[in-house]
């Protein structure tokens, strides 16, 4: 049987990962660039108004990018996992293709004509429902992308989106780059006195990683993956060990050739000339006037409203851990070096609570939480996930047996069905450890978009992904998370199931294809799972006895919740204001270019006061600089949504947290309808009115009365 010809183009469900070979990207997308070029040239000529119809215009001219979409989505993907030189070569060779192509379609004026003559039609006014809102969205889409704009403005917008697609992909290439330029090895243990255990056999599976090290001489590696080096930070008792892993941290994405200030200043300086050419004042207007907060200023203001609430009560944590300090260094200048809060913030846990991080880290090993949370969510949401059989082979080998094939021996495959009907409602992988091929932080992604039934057609199932870097096994433990990593799996898993429970009869409204600052509700709503006993209980039990969490553990655990929940709050808060503040007041390079200084002006009162002035993380910050939008103007959306989701959970708790009827409506209300209707609309139609702010300032501690 002879290898396809376009392997990225194969619609198999179970996607053949090894034919997917960086060599094949640029012949596969460049047949795709002209498959969807065909389907909306078709669609951009002469055409009979009384002719057009729901199925020929809107319908036809969403299947004309579908083959593009799938193809680079699973480019955009292994970019992710599986980076290389020559992936990254070929990915970027075909980039301004397709940034070009998806920016024109918008700017095309016979397709715009078309569509326009249809929203003019009878038919079109018959619309109700998810058909009428399709249309709705599609108008305003192309009218927000620049469709009535003058030629020369729908030409340098096109130029400016192509720079800005290159741009961002440097900046992430230099992110992923610096992480992975520092290494710290240590031959002996001498300085890692504090660390514990599970820390330690973390970094000697670093070291094993590159065949340091032997089990009568271990050797120490200490990289800028982040559960590998923040737990130094947090117990290393050598102050000089934690500065010089802080310094090492604080050189990713500003460093010699990886140093991204100048991209920032040039994505900034582009993305407010996007800006001005749709009509718009600044950035953040343009992303946001489609959101539920609905400008940049209200945005804003929420941020700043929420930081004055938050403000008495931050000042309460550094007064709390200055005295802290103090106390145990009456010499102490009274200044933290940036290398110190976190150390000293656990020593102030420990004290307060009497709780130790590590102390439930045993019971909460991957394997069971992974499994707890799936037997949680099938009772609470009404489907049952079962995993499948793998099989993997190198870039270009065929693999041996009959699994499911992945991208990496680690990845795991499996299907959810609903309970009721049987119906296969989607699959998933789900990669959760970090490698240096593999850039940082979590996500959930999707790689296809499914439909239910329709008349006489068939479900089509969706398939979708989670990704993570969390605390890896090492030899003689398995992997033994951190409660907030638990809280990620859990945070991923609630995008997940947004897109594999998605009902709607449009694929563009369907899942996770929803305003930005509500995206993360069904993601958030999930962490709560993760500190209420009844729940817990699924999953946390202790990797050797399987005992669940002692009482008195859960207990002391429960009052360290909101230990420091106010800095907590504030750095949160702190990102949302860079964000917005650099999008819409400082968005040109200044005469000195001290990307530094502007950010601290930005956020002077928002960050703890400290013996230097680290520089911004902003130069690593791919949420706001790795792609052309992305949570750019838009990373206060998790703090906006952590008020839904506070606010939605007390449904739950109210019912007894595991409750069927609660999480069927849930399902119902807001997991499955994407973004058939709006946002506001969907969470009422849930809560029976709108949000509401006590319910977050009571469950981080800082409701008055």
């Amino acid at each position: 049987m002879s290898e396809p010809a376009h392997p990225f183009l194969e619609h198999d469900f179970h996607l053949r990962w090894s034919r997917l070979v960086p060599e094949a990207i640029e012949p596969d997308i460049r047949e795709a660039l002209g498959r969807a070029q065909k389907g909306i040239d078709a669609l951009s000529g002469d055409f009979d108004p009384s002719a057009l119809t729901f199925e020929n215009t809107l319908l036809e001219l969403e299947r004309a990018t579908e083959d593009l979409s799938m193809a680079w989505g699973r480019v955009g993907h292994l970019d992710s996992v599986r980076n290389s030189e020559a992936l990254r070569a070929a990915h970027n060779a075909v980039l301004p293709d397709v940034t070009q192509f998806y920016s024109r379609i918008p700017l095309n004026d016979g397709l715009w004509k078309r569509i326009k003559a249809y929203a003019d039609s009878q038919d079109a006014a018959t619309l109700t429902g998810v058909q009428k809102r399709f249309l709705e969205e599609t108008v305003r889409d192309f009218i927000s992308s620049g469709a009535d704009l003058p030629e020369a403005e729908k030409q340098r917008l096109e130029e400016v989106q192509s720079e800005l697609a290159r741009i961002t992909q440097k900046f992430s290439e230099n992110v992923l780059d610096s992480t992975n330029a520092w290494e710290l090895v240590l031959e002996d243990d001498s300085r890692l006195g504090g660390l514990p255990e599970t820390a330690r056999g973390v970094l000697r599976a670093e070291a094993a990683a590159k065949g340091l090290g032997k089990d009568e001489a271990p050797v120490y590696r200490i990289t800028l993956k982040a559960p590998v080096y923040f737990p130094v930070l947090e117990y290393a008792d050598d102050a000089s060990l934690r500065e010089q892993v802080w310094r090492g941290s604080v050189t990713v994405g500003h460093s010699g050739e990886y140093d991204n200030s100048r991209l920032i200043w040039e994505i900034l300086a582009l993305r407010h000339e996007r800006a001005e050419l749709l009509g718009h004042a600044h950035f953040a207007d343009q992303v946001l006037e489609e959101r539920m907060a609905g400008s940049g200023e209200a945005a804003l203001k929420f941020v700043e409203d929420l930081a004055a609430r938050t403000k008495p009560y931050f000042a309460r944590d550094i007064d709390e851990l200055t005295s802290f300090r103090r106390r145990h260094e009456p010499d102490w200048d009274g200044l933290f070096q940036p290398w110190d809060v976190a150390y000293w913030s656990e020593k102030l846990r420990k004290e307060n609570y009497d709780f130790d991080e590590e102390e439930v880290r045993p019971y909460f090993a991957i394997g069971e939480v992974i499994e707890g949370m799936f037997r949680l969510t099938e009772q609470v949401f009404g489907f049952k996930i079962t995993e499948r059989q793998t099989a993997y082979a190198k870039p270009g080998e065929k693999p041996e047996g009959d699994g499911v094939e992945v991208w990496h021996p680690e990845v795991r495959f499996y299907d959810l069905h609903d309970a009721r009907s049987g119906d296969l409602l989607g699959s998933f992988y789900a990669d959760w450890h970090p490698r240096e091929e593999k850039r940082g932080g979590a996500w959930m992604n999707y790689l296809r978009t499914g439909l239910p039934p329709v008349e006489e057609k068939p479900r089509e199932p969706h398939l979708g992904l989670i990704c993570g870097n969390l605390t890896p096994s090492s030899k003689d433990k398995p992997a033994l998370l951190t409660h907030r990593e638990v809280e990620t799996v859990f945070h991923e898993f609630g995008h997940l199931l947004h897109h594999l429970l998605g009902e709607v009869e449009i694929k563009s409204l369907n899942g996770v294809k929803v305003v930005w600052d509500f995206v993360e509700l069904p993601s958030q709503i999930m962490e709560n799972f993760c500190w209420s006993r009844v729940s817990l209980d699924f999953f946390a039990k202790h990797y050797e006895t399987g005992e669940p969490i002692p009482e008195s553990l859960f207990q002391k655990m429960l009052g360290a919740r909101n230990f420091q929940s106010a800095m907590a709050q504030m750095r949160q808060l702190a990102f949302g204001k860079m964000d917005l503040d650099l999008h819409i007041r400082h968005y040109q390079k200044p005469e000195d270019g001290d990307l530094d200084r502007v950010v601290r002006e930005i956020l002077d009162g928002y960050l703890m006061n400290l013996a230097i002035h680290p520089p911004t993380m902003a130069r690593r910050f791919t949420h706001l600089f790795a792609s052309a939008t992305g949570y750019a103007a838009g990373y206060y959306s998790y703090k906006w949504a952590e008020v839904l989701d506070a606010d939605a959970f007390t449904r739950f708790a109210g019912a007894g947290v595991i409750s069927p009827e609660v999480g069927r409506e849930f399902r119902d209300k807001i997991l499955s309808r994407g973004n058939s209707a709006q946002a506001a609309e969907l969470f009422r139609d849930f809560m029976g009115r709108d949000p509401e702010l006590n319910a977050l300032l009571e469950r981080n501690g800082m409701a008055v009365g």
